[in-house]
């Protein structure tokens, strides 16, 4: 083969692996909180939590509940209300993996 011919394969191969990994990067989902509601609700709806971080790939801080069903409620991270259902689920995830996740108590409540 032409040195012009090892040339081209190389760069043909060179675009195609770009194009693959910049398709791949593209692809990872971020689900992230754009706003967050101050207003209360009940802490007994609350199963688990998770912390946003600005930054680490999302535009706010915020704090992620996740309800019975499923329902991601996205509040800010700095109320004292909040540190108290962070405290709550704490508990319930203690006393769910006490009773080996079963009962009404541990509806949705997922094994660590």
């Amino acid at each position: 083969m032409a040195p012009w011919g090892d040339a081209k394969l190389f760069f043909c191969i060179l675009f195609i692996t770009c194009c693959c990994c910049t398709v791949t990067l593209a692809q990872i989902p971020m689900d992230c909180c754009l706003s967050v509601s101050d207003r209360p609700f009940e802490k007994a709806r609350v199963v688990d939590y998770r912390r946003q971080i600005s930054g680490h790939g999302c535009s706010i801080d915020a704090m992620i509940f996740v309800t019975r069903r499923s329902k991601k409620l996205c509040v800010p991270a700095d109320k004292q209300w909040i540190q108290e259902v962070v405290k709550h689920v704490d508990t319930l995830k203690k006393i769910c993996k006490k009773h080996h996740y079963k009962g009404k108590l541990c509806t949705g409540v997922k094994q660590e």
